[in-house]
């Protein structure tokens, strides 16, 4: 062998690699230089689109940019995420969703992308219980006050969702199996949408967020019964888990996370998990979060990619043993 054109070779491929290098970290460090949009594929005022709006305030902040929320509700979150998987891959079009984009795959038999191979994982940035409730119109009082109620009259009780295959509707699908009752799912485009209904009895039970329902909750229009986290939530601690309520092992936690488009390169796709980290970290969202029973995660790509490939698995093997359709 030639040493001195192993050498060169060598040096060559090493200029090339740092050239690599040096051109997604100069990505990173020029984002952004123009406004960016969060696409959050529900419609505005539930959970998803709140913590949104206040993510894109501190990015913001930040970034000395605006940046929007575009609210892209329909078809189980589908519409909005397709959006965001045909966007360019530079960071300036991200999608801010929730449990609908690991459970659609077991419900959806065919996606316009595939969730996986479409998407680069960015961040999963909370994870939280839901809250179990009823409208005030609702005589049960407690988890078997509406386990019994319901059984008393089959098909009469009907329960809101955010949409087909959301994580409302799964953990609705997931109550009606743990307890043996039949109840009546209805889909709505969102969670407040599907709020305005169940406050108005047209509907009478939901899994929602807590801080969606919040506002209700303090002024009596709507009465919590449980939680879907195995741990009672910091500031509603006479509420039981459904677990303790006689669900033994119930749990159906929500998540909500931030997706870019595939092909994203990878020193951006850190710099924008870093800089989320650091918006949620601040005091005016970390409070809020601790205080409305949500935990603040903001994991690594790779972390949050692994767990929605695990996640995927998981909704399907629920769906198969819970008889669940996307209705």
């Amino acid at each position: 062998m030639n040493l001195n054109r192993y050498r060169q070779g060598l040096a060559s491929a090493l200029l090339v690699l740092a050239g690599l290098l040096i051109s997604t970290s100069a990505i990173a460090q020029k984002f952004p230089n123009r406004p960016v949009r969060i696409v959050v594929p529900f419609a505005a005022g539930g959970g998803t689109d709140i913590l949104a709006r206040l993510l894109a305030q501190r990015l913001g902040d930040q970034w000395g940019q605006n940046v929007m929320v575009d609210n892209r509700p329909g078809a189980g979150t589908v519409i909005g995420s397709d959006a965001v998987a045909r966007s360019p891959a530079d960071g300036y079009t991200l999608l801010f969703t929730a449990n609908p984009h690991t459970s659609n795959p077991a419900l959806i038999a065919k996606l316009p992308y595939d969730t996986t191979r479409d998407f680069a994982a960015v961040s999963m940035l909370v994870s939280a219980p839901m809250v179990l409730v009823v409208n005030s119109s609702v005589p049960a009082q407690s988890v078997q006050q509406l386990i019994a109620l319901a059984r008393s009259r089959p098909d009469s009780l009907s329960y809101a969702s955010s949409g087909n295959g959301g994580p409302q509707h799964l953990a609705g699908e997931y109550f009606k199996f743990m307890a043996d009752v039949n109840m009546v799912h209805v889909p709505y485009k969102g969670t407040a949408p599907a709020l305005v209904d169940l406050i108005g009895n047209q509907v009478q039970v939901s899994f929602t967020s807590l801080l969606a329902s919040m506002p209700h909750l303090k002024n009596g229009t709507l009465r919590a019964l449980g939680v879907t986290g195995l741990k009672r939530v910091e500031g509603f601690a006479d509420v039981p888990t459904l677990s303790e309520a006689g669900l033994n092992g119930f749990e159906y936690l929500t998540w909500y996370g931030v997706f870019a488009p595939a092909a994203t390169p990878q020193a951006l796709l850190t710099s924008l998990q870093q800089d989320m980290a650091r918006a949620l970290d601040h005091p005016d969202i970390n409070g809020r979060l601790a205080r409305e029973g949500l935990q603040a995660v903001a994991n690594r790509p790779e972390e949050f990619d692994a767990f929605v490939r695990s996640e995927i698995e998981t909704v399907r093997k629920l769906v198969a043993k819970a008889g669940i359709k996307a209705n």
